[in-house]
């Protein structure tokens, strides 16, 4: 590697050389580096990966399957994770020391997650006490940083998932009166609402303005709702729903509990990202179904099942502009970095931040 590929990598600036490979070099650059480092490489895929990237995938899955199937394969020194930060910090947090993980584009990343930091989690817990005293129980949803995961382990806190979601604030209002839902504002209000509890029970903490936002009297709040969300899923809206009602009166509508509620409401199907692949797979040939998530997911669906129907809720929906980041020049990139001794792609959770995160992370197992 010559100095000025050396300094490049330094600063996470993508040199210039893989910009103007063209696909059939990049792929045989991967086939070569796989090769070479055989079971000690390995490379989870997170479904919103672009095909480029997701075909050389060791397995793929949602972020904290990946993460347990990567501390689970021992053999691995160097994961490559081809998802996005708060993805590779729990593959970090789960893995062993020997097992260190790398990002091929440090920029890739979740809005979602990045709604909520810890400063802002900090103030708005000891305001939250103030109003409410010790009745609170912190969850997060596993789109979060590493350091809001170990401020909900250290507060008696788990993570969730949107498959375990609902299990989840069940077992957390069995804690305490109340709950603190983190990031997404939809997931919690989607997950609460299914387990009865009614809306008009739920209130928003808006951290930009730094304070409560409900109308009733307090003592009725049993679920306070971070104000963050998807920008992808928040995109899907009613005007989409009629107009597919409008357009394919037999077609189904299956979204992600990201989305609004009142495009939860109108749907036929809500669920997991694992819950609408599941669903799809196990319809009939020519069903048809609209999809309400993430892009480049909708097109392999497509693609996985000629023998359906099946288009974007949104016609006008892109794929996340964050999840989209890890390109195939980025990868071979970051596999080539390896094999020369570079590694300033890696993610490192701190110890004590990994230690509480872990925390929340084996309460969700434990319980869910």
């Amino acid at each position: 590697m010559s100095i000025l590929e050396q300094l490049q990598v330094k600063t996470g600036r993508l040199p210039e050389k893989y910009i103007k490979m063209s696909t059939a070099e990049l792929e045989e650059r991967v086939a070569k580096v796989k090769h070479v480092l055989g079971k000690r490489l390995f490379v989870p895929g997170h479904h919103y990966q672009k095909d480029e990237v997701i075909q050389f995938a060791d397995t793929t899955g949602d972020s904290l399957k990946l993460a347990q199937v990567a501390a689970e394969n021992k053999d691995a020194e160097f994961i490559v994770f081809c998802g996005v930060h708060f993805m590779a910090e729990t593959a970090d947090i789960l893995t062993d020391q020997q097992q260190k993980v790398y990002l091929p584009d440090m920029r890739a990343g979740c809005s979602m997650a990045d709604m909520a930091d810890i400063y802002q989690t900090d103030r708005a817990w000891g305001k939250l006490q103030a109003i409410f005293g010790d009745t609170i129980i912190p969850l997060t949803y596993v789109n979060s940083t590493a350091a809001i995961k170990a401020f909900v382990g250290v507060n008696g806190g788990a993570t969730v998932t949107s498959s375990n979601a609902e299990k989840m604030v069940s077992w957390a209002l069995k804690q305490k009166e109340r709950l603190l839902f983190l990031p997404d504002q939809h997931l919690g209000r989607n997950t609460a609402f299914n387990l009865g509890i009614p809306l008009e029970n739920m209130a928003i903490w808006n951290p930009i303005l730094d304070q409560l936002e409900y109308d009733g009297e307090i003592e009725n709040i049993q679920v306070i709702l971070w104000k963050g969300h998807c920008s992808v899923h928040e995109n899907f809206t009613v005007e989409n729903i009629k107009e597919v009602r409008h357009s394919y009166p037999d077609m189904k509508i299956i979204v992600h509990p990201e989305c609004r509620r009142e495009v939860v409401a109108l749907s036929d199907y809500a669920g997991s990202t694992n819950y609408i692949i599941d669903v799809i797979e196990q319809a009939d040939p020519n069903t048809a179904f609209a999809i309400g998530t993430e892009m480049n997911l909708v097109k392999r669906i497509i693609k996985d099942h000629p023998d359906k129907q099946i288009i974007s809720l949104n016609p006008n929906m892109c794929p996340c502009l964050t999840m989209n980041r890890i390109d195939l020049p980025h990868f071979v990139w970051c596999l080539e970095s390896l094999e020369t001794g570079f590694e300033d792609n890696r993610i490192i959770v701190d110890e004590p931040t990994a230690s509480n995160a872990k925390l929340a992370l084996e309460r969700m197992l434990a319980f869910s």
